[in-house]
């Protein structure tokens, strides 16, 4: 088809740009057809058109000047640079305008460059392909990861809530606490009763056979744990009994009258809190109940704890798997000893070979639950959602506790600020002894040394040990003065007070005794609150900030309370 030859229709038309003014197109020449050299044979007239080469898509190609059919490829040292090539591929020349031979030279080389990239991609060469997969599956690696990690938080939020179901509250979890808010001395701090039971499959199912009272100061970042004797025998609104056995009547009562399962857990277990309130004298804030399953797949969880044993601590016992019905022996002597799940269960119900029975077993129980605390916070189990996700698994159906999220996070922050370092109360101290066993009917049980229901000394202790963060950390300094006839008064609300943790200094007589009601003076301008108080509400008065008696000498003290006849009445009571 190249040897026919059309005219093209002349037309005066300006470009469609306007920018380039033009009486006539620029030719179309077929490959085939440019058959001249620049400078030698024929000239193409600028006016024709062939068609006919079917090569490329478009079945022609656009030129403005003779092109060579066999372009020489140029060697790498001869062929321009970019800045000498530049300009567009299809680059158009006015009719009629000549080319020097470098731009004729230019010019071939873009066209057929042209022709050889179109169309198809430059292969990538090997760190090309490496590079590319690599992209690829680093893609679908973060994509799995965060699918994985929305599974487990998403689960991980459904478990927490299931198991920390909230319900209880304290004012000192809480920072820039209002004094107001505090009921009286011990609320600020954070009490939490800890109960163990053998759970589904054990003998006594619901016996609370471990019951600890984990208590937390945060404002000077301390903390203790307290054993309760599971054999203290009690007596409650609806009979005597061990101390172990009121959470499993009072829940087999609420079944019997028709309560649901959670509801009545939760019956069984206000019962036991109000009886360790009355034992104690400590107000509990939080309960948590557990079951052996759970304490053994927590240890397992954190792989395990270490404890150092001592000669007191040691223990070797012959006892009864119930969960493998198999017979189980532990022996475990002084020094380094690791302890897995099953392990540390059993050391924690051992009691038979010990010296001192179940005060023994209590001394182990609140050195693994110490072990356990710590080893929870240093293996960043709260802040590893698949670890997170496995304890909430083997909890779901083994913990009941009134702790909110919020308020087990932090408690959580909590922990790491005070550490491995818990005070552990000793309720079995032969140089003062609270404590004695003793016989009701058949049955061998615990009893205060002052008389059954007698629990003075034990709450005395308590208080000397758990005194309130806020009370500490102020420090004030007061004297107490006897304001009545009464003798000893003064004495007998100074030690009442420094039970309590106050900095009682001076203690004497006032000037006079015919005074009617209390009276406190704030001395320190409003710069201790907490203790403020803590006193208006043990006096039932308000403080004011001036002497009643210019003849009252305060020394440093922060406080003065001058005890009236209305304190020699709350005595007798």
């Amino acid at each position: 088809m190249n040897n026919f030859r059309k005219e093209p229709r002349r037309s005066s038309r300006q470009t469609i740009d306007g920018l380039i003014s033009a009486p006539q197109r620029p030719q179309l020449v077929s490959r085939s057809f440019a058959s001249q050299q620049s400078g030698g044979g024929a000239s193409l007239r600028s006016n024709s058109r062939t068609i006919g080469d079917f090569k490329r898509a478009d079945g022609y190609h656009l030129a403005n000047s003779p092109v060579s059919p066999q372009p020489q490829r140029l060697s790498p040292k001869a062929q321009p640079s970019r800045a000498t090539d530049s300009g567009s591929l299809l680059h158009m020349t006015l009719p009629g305008a000549k080319l020097d031979d470098s731009a004729k030279e230019r010019k071939g080389r873009r066209f057929f460059r042209l022709r050889r990239t179109h169309g198809r991609r430059r292969p990538l060469t090997k760190w090309g392909r490496v590079r590319k997969y690599s992209l690829r599956g680093g893609l679908v690696a973060l994509a799995l990861l965060l699918l994985t990690a929305g599974f487990l938080a998403t689960k991980g939020y459904f478990k927490l809530h299931k198991v920390f179901k909230g319900g209880g509250s304290a004012a000192a979890l809480n920072t820039n606490v209002a004094p107001s808010l505090l009921k009286g001395e011990g609320d600020g701090r954070v009490n939490i009763m800890l109960l163990g039971i053998g759970g589904d499959g054990h003998e006594g199912a619901d016996l609370t056979d471990t019951i600890i009272i984990a208590s937390i100061d945060p404002v000077n970042k301390k903390a203790a744990l307290v054993s309760i004797p599971r054999d203290l025998w009690v007596t409650t609104p609806y009979g005597s009994s061990k101390i172990n056995a009121v959470y499993a009547y009072a829940k087999q009562r609420g079944q019997a009258q028709g309560k649901k399962a959670a509801d009545a857990i939760d019956y069984g277990l206000d019962q036991i809190q109000n009886e360790l309130k009355t034992v104690t004298g400590i107000t509990i804030h939080y309960r948590a109940l557990v079951d052996f399953k759970a304490f053994e797949d927590a240890v397992n969880t954190v792989g395990g704890v270490d404890l150092n044993v001592t000669q007191e601590t040691s223990v070797t016992d012959y006892m009864y798997d119930e969960a493998t019905h198999k017979p189980y022996t532990l022996k475990v002597t002084p020094g380094l000893q690791h302890f897995d799940g099953l392990r540390a269960l059993m050391y924690a119900r051992s009691r038979h070979t010990s010296a001192r029975g179940d005060f023994d077993r209590s001394e182990r129980q609140r050195l693994l639950i110490e072990a356990i605390v710590s080893k929870v916070a240093s293996a960043g189990t709260y802040t590893n959602p698949v670890k997170l996700s496995s304890l909430m698994d083997n909890f779901g159906a083994h913990v009941d506790t009134d702790i909110s999220i919020d308020d087990a996070i932090k408690m959580m922050r909590l922990g790491k600020q005070i550490g491995s370092s818990y005070d552990s109360i000793d309720l079995a101290d032969p140089a003062a002894p609270i404590f004695k066993t003793g016989m009701v009917g058949s049955a061998s049980v615990v009893l205060p040394v002052a008389g059954i229901g007698d629990y003075s000394k034990l709450q005395a202790l308590l208080r000397s040990k758990l005194k309130d963060g806020y009370i500490l950390k102020e420090n004030a300094n007061i004297t107490v003065l006897n304001g009545t006839s009464w003798p000893g008064l003064a004495a007998q609300k100074a030690d009442e007070l420094k039970g309590y943790g106050y900095n009682v200094g001076t203690v004497d007589s006032a000037p006079t005794s015919n005074y009617t009601s209390t009276v406190i003076v704030d001395l320190t301008n409003g710069k201790n609150p907490y203790t403020k108080n803590y006193l208006e509400k043990r006096f039932g008065v308000k403080s004011t900030t001036t002497l009643p008696d210019k003849t009252i000498q305060p020394g440093n003290a922060s406080f003065v309370i001058i005890l009236g006849q209305d304190e020699t009445t709350n005595s007798q009571n």
